[in-house]
């Protein structure tokens, strides 16, 4: 009798009027650590995008958050799906040919083409430009100043006089893409780079990698060996002495050669089409205001080189079992729980799955570019990154700066959740609530904290804190519970710069313009701009798309940088945007 009249009250409790309670689907350390010990495993093959384990986990996830009563955030599908590029390869017919000699040359052997050069077949005169310096500033060393590069090859040493490291007083000018952009600024249709001599940094032809954000008019850019450099040398000295008297003289020294250069370059793109997963969670009905609940899904496959493995030279299954199948873990369990509690919500949830994070943050910066709900409508982006190796109860909680609510919340939820918090105010940092942030979201970052396996093989289920997670999320249930039943939503605060700190400490001046970096030129895209800063007084607005600075053309994000570092504090400079189908003249005082 006792078992049959539980029987009927659990039936009542289920399908009746009476609500489930807050507390009778329970988080559990039990099945964090199942949802982890399969999200990292060997089977899904470090989830990276496109593989067919990633796809693995989107069905994985897909059929939780059905059982929990999510519902496709899109038309009919869970799935949001863009585009982007992923790797480079060589394709098609790749040679070299001296016109006067008759001599060719081999791909992978004497030359190799840059990831951001131009394709296509190249034909003109070489000249030679010493180091490919183009500054009249305190190093005053001009390569261009007194030859004419226009509709010809520049043939350059990689490096300085000082070498090729980091602590040369001529680091600014190293880079690559500064040589090549000089000599595209000059009218060359190509540049060949050559190794120094001597220099125990250069060896060898350096490796075809994928560039990125490397859209707009390009010129031929080949890196080729010493051997064929010496060929289109044609002095009394030896190109090895040549580079001796520019190291001792540090000036300029630029001639034309009797020698022209074909090329022929074929590189071809890898596009990889990657996946949001999208699920909502209806609120009362009372509003339709939302909380977005986010974790990235992707991680690095087998790793190696092009991938952002700290054990680049060891190919491995990269399982990210913290990074980031414990935030991933997070959206099925805080689902489950919020989908079998019916009624606590005032407004609804949107929990996503971002894809490509670890590429530069992709897949969030697509959603926010193309929400499947109206942006505008969500209150606050959570996000979990990282969350699932907590230490002495400590927990890290960034962006706590971008509403003036969090702070006192957090402190009178700690409290309950015996938890230590560390608050990080800025809403800047190296996970997807940045892409919210950057649009006037108020955003909260839960982490915890850094250690010995990230981005390396090691990082497996089995050193996962799953009691320690379990603390982690059921914080995070009380914040989004808190702020979902809010009668106003959470006000936005600015908090801190809206661009990577370290990508601004090399330069006198800014913009304040948000960059984009999943956008190819022509021009340069503006995600948004600092409503404070020099470009947003001048007139410039999120979309725009930067076409010049200074009468110098702005071709992609690389373009945008180094056009960037020549400019000076005080200085007033005209830049030219496309707005839509309008070109604009802007002056942007720094």
């Amino acid at each position: 009798m006792i078992k049959l009249l539980f029987q009927l009250l659990l039936i009542t409790c289920v399908f009746g009027q009476n609500k489930l309670s807050i507390d009778s689907i329970e988080i559990t350390a039990a099945e964090i650590r199942e949802h982890i010990r399969f999200l990292a495993s060997d089977k899904l093959k470090g989830r990276y995008p496109g593989s067919s384990g990633f796809k693995t986990a989107l069905r994985y996830i897909e059929k939780g958050w059905k059982k929990s009563g999510l519902l496709p955030a899109g038309s009919r599908t869970f799935k949001q799906t863009f585009t982007f590029a992923d790797d480079v390869s060589l394709f098609g017919y790749n040679r070299i040919k001296i016109i006067e000699t008759k001599q060719t040359f081999r791909v992978n052997k004497d030359f190799m083409p840059l990831g951001f050069s131009g394709t296509g077949k190249f034909q003109a005169p070489v000249v030679f430009a010493g180091y490919g310096f183009n500054t009249e500033d305190s190093v005053s060393w001009n390569d261009y100043k007194n030859i004419d590069v226009n509709g010809k090859w520049v043939m350059i040493f990689r490096g300085s006089p000082d070498g090729s490291g980091l602590h040369s007083s001529y680091a600014d000018y190293l880079p690559l893409r500064k040589k090549y952009i000089a000599a595209r600024d000059n009218g060359a249709v190509g540049v060949l780079f050559v190794n120094r001599y001597e220099d125990e940094d250069q060896k060898g032809l350096i490796p075809l990698t994928f560039s990125g954000s490397s859209g707009g008019e390009k010129i031929a850019a080949l890196h080729i060996s010493q051997s064929l450099a010496e060929n289109l040398y044609p002095g009394e000295l030896s190109l090895k002495k040549l580079q001796h008297r520019l190291d001792q003289n540090k000036t300029s020294l630029s001639f034309v050669t009797p020698f022209s250069l074909l090329a022929n370059i074929g590189l071809k793109e890898k596009m990889v089409t990657g996946v949001n997963l999208v699920g909502y969670l209806p609120g009362d009905g009372s509003t339709d205001e939302f909380i977005i609940i986010g974790a990235h899904l992707d991680h690095l496959g087998f790793g190696g080189k092009k991938s952002g493995s700290l054990t680049p030279n060891e190919l491995a299954i990269h399982n990210g079992a913290d990074d980031n199948a414990s935030g991933v873990t997070g959206l099925l369990e805080l689902a489950e729980k919020f989908g079998n509690n019916p009624g606590v919500l005032k407004r609804g949830l949107l929990f996503i799955a971002f894809d490509a994070e670890e590429k530069g943050l992709i897949g969030s910066k697509y959603f926010v570019n193309n929400p499947s709900r109206e942006i505008e409508k969500a209150i606050v982006m959570i996000n979990m990154d990282m969350v699932g190796r907590m230490k002495d109860s400590s927990l890290s909680v960034g962006g706590t700066g971008t509403s003036p609510v969090f702070e006192p919340m957090l402190d009178s939820l700690q409290k309950i959740h015996g938890l230590m918090l560390s608050y990080n105010k800025g809403g800047y940092g190296p996970s997807d609530h940045s892409s919210f942030y950057t649009k006037d979201s108020p955003v909260l970052f839960f982490f915890t904290g850094g250690h010995e396996d990230y981005h390396k093989p090691g990082d497996d289920w089995e050193k996962i804190n799953a009691d320690g997670e379990k603390q982690v999320l059921d914080l995070v249930y009380d914040v989004v519970l808190d702020l979902s039943n809010r009668e106003e939503r959470p006000l936005f605060t600015a908090a801190g710069s809206k661009a990577p700190e370290s990508g601004r400490r090399s330069f006198k001046v800014t913009f304040g313009v948000i960059p984009s970096y999943t956008r190819s030129g022509p021009g340069f895209t503006i995600d948004g701009v600092n409503p404070d800063g020099p470009g947003a007084k001048a007139g410039m607005m999120g979309g725009d798309i930067l076409l010049e600075i200074g009468g110098k053309k702005v071709q992609n994000i690389y373009d945008y940088m180094y056009r960037l570092g020549e400019l000076k504090k005080g200085q007033t400079v005209e830049v030219k945007v496309k707005r839509e189908d309008k070109i604009l003249v802007l002056f942007v005082a720094l």
